[in-house]
C-alpha cells in the first residue's frame, strides 16, 4: 500500500484563510517537541543554527511531532548543501535558511534543495525517511510538491534585496528575523526599535509584491499583532525554552520574591 506525505507548510499557507501561528521548538527533547506539537498550534520550528540540535535529535523531534495535526519546520544551521540533503533526508518537508541575503544566497540554497537537473541534491531515496525508503510513489518526480523552501531575511542588506530574493524560483516564502536586523542596523537587541520595525515591513510589501508569503518573529505580542496586521501570513511568537524560562522565574518572584532579576527585558527574541 503506497504511503503518503503531511503537507508543507507553502502548502499548508495556500490553503490557509488566517495567519499560520508557530513557536520555536529549541530544548532539543523530544518529549519537548511533542507537548508544543499537541497544543494547537500550527507550526513548529525545529531549529539546528542556536540550539543543541544535531541530526539524531532533529529525526527524533520529527518523530514526536508526527502523530499531531502540526507542521514542523527545520531551520539548518547554514546553507550547505551537505547539511540540507542530511535534513531532507531525515524526513523533513519544510526547511528555513537563515542568513540569506541576495538572489545569489536564494538561488544557492534553491539548487541545494532540488535534485538534478534543476539543483544538486544526491539521490538516496531508497536509503532514506524522506521518501519513506522508497514507499513513496513517484518520490523523485515529485519532489518537489513533498518540500518547500523558505529563507531568512536578518540583514539590512537582506531588506535591499527582499524583492529580488522572494522572486527567485524555487523560493516558498520569506522569513524575516528582527533579532539579527537589529544587529545588522547597529541596534543590537533592540528589535522592537522603530526603524527595525520599518524595515520588517518594507521587506514585508517586497516579498509580498513578489508573490511569496512573508512570516516574522515576533514574542512580543503586540508587536505580533502589528506585524500580522500589516500582512504577515505567518508568526513565531514564542519558544519553549523561553517559556520555561519566564514560567519558572514567575514562580521564584512569587513565591520567593523578585531579588531584581529583570526579568522584564527578557520577553523577546
Amino acid at each position: 500500500m503506497p504511503l503518503h506525505l503531511n503537507p508543507t507548510l507553502r502548502a499548508r499557507l495556500d490553503a490557509a484563510d488566517r495567519p499560520l501561528i508557530g513557536m520555536w521548538v529549541t530544548s532539543g527533547s523530544p518529549l519537548v517537541a511533542e507537548i508544543c506539537a499537541g497544543s494547537g498550534l500550527d507550526w513548529v520550528l525545529i531549529d539546528m543554527e542556536h540550539a543543541p540540535n544535531g541530526l539524531e535529535s532533529v529525526l527524533a523531534q520529527l518523530h514526536a511531532v508526527s502523530a499531531y495535526p502540526v507542521t514542523p519546520v527545520v531551520r539548518v544551521p547554514i546553507g550547505d548543501v551537505v547539511t540540507i540533503k542530511q535534513v531532507l533526508d531525515l524526513g523533513a518537508q519544510s526547511i528555513l535558511v537563515p542568513m540569506v541575503s541576495s538572489a545569489g544566497d536564494a538561488s544557492a540554497v534553491v539548487e541545494a534543495v532540488r535534485y538534478p537537473p534543476r539543483g544538486r541534491r544526491g539521490v538516496g531515496s531508497a536509503l532514506a525517511r524522506s521518501a519513506r525508503w522508497n514507499r513513496i510513489d513517484g518520490y523523485l518526480e515529485g519532489a518537489d510538491e513533498h518540500v518547500s523552501l523558505f529563507v531568512q531575511i536578518e540583514t539590512a542588506a537582506g531588506v535591499d534585496g527582499a524583492a529580488e530574493i522572494a522572486a527567485v524560483d524555487g523560493v516558498d516564502g520569506v522569513f524575516v528575523g528582527p533579532s539579527d536586523l537589529a544587529a545588522s542596523m547597529g541596534l543590537l537587541g533592540r528589535q522592537t526599535h522603530p526603524d527595525v520595525e520599518a524595515a520588517v515591513r518594507r521587506t514585508f510589501d517586497a516579498v509580498r509584491g513578489a508573490g511569496k508569503p512573508v512570516g516574522v518573529n515576533a514574542f512580543d505580542p503586540v508587536l505580533a499583532d502589528r506585524y500580522l496586521a500589516a500582512g504577515a501570513s505567518f508568526a513565531l511568537v514564542g519558544a519553549d525554552v523561553s517559556l520555561l524560562a519566564r514560567g519558572s522565574e514567575a514562580l521564584a518572584a512569587r513565591f520567593i520574591g523578585d531579588g531584581g532579576s529583570g526579568t522584564e527585558d527578557r520577553a523577546s527574541y
